[in-house]
């Protein structure tokens, strides 16, 4: 004997518009933040390129410049910056909700927890500037 067949429905799938990201203003951060790992890993590319430019000698490297001079490359590295920016703000922002720390069992607000990490950007772009400056 055969088992009866049960007559299959679709399933109910409501019509989404494509820009639903757009309704909310912190949809449209969402969707920023995760766009940002593009510009993240265009940012790591253009640092290797950098490093293989220099270590190739003084010709590659003036080559590299020249390179990194173009209207275009200049237009995406200042976008990349912009984005680097927005996913550093908004990671350190996450960071209270991502990390429990307790100091003598309590445990410590947020605002110091992303006050830190904000602390600690702000320690480490001043030492890279004093090293590109004094150099």
């Amino acid at each position: 004997m055969s088992e009866p067949t049960q007559q299959t429905r679709p399933a109910y799938r409501p019509e989404i518009s494509r820009l639903w990201w757009l309704r909310r203003r912190s949809y449209v951060f969402f969707v920023l933040r995760e766009l940002s790992s593009i510009f993240v890993a265009w940012s790591v590319a253009f640092l290797l390129l950098l490093v293989r430019a220099l270590a190739q000698g003084g010709a590659e490297y003036a080559a590299f410049l020249d390179w990194a001079a173009i209207p275009w490359v200049v237009v995406i590295n200042v976008v990349t910056l912009a984005f680097l920016l927005l996913h550093s703000v908004t990671w350190f922002n996450l960071t209270p909700a991502a990390t429990v720390v307790k100091l003598r069992g309590q445990r410590v607000p947020p605002v110091a927890i992303a006050g830190g990490a904000y602390a600690a950007w702000v320690v480490v772009t001043a030492l890279v500037v004093v090293l590109v400056v004094t150099r």
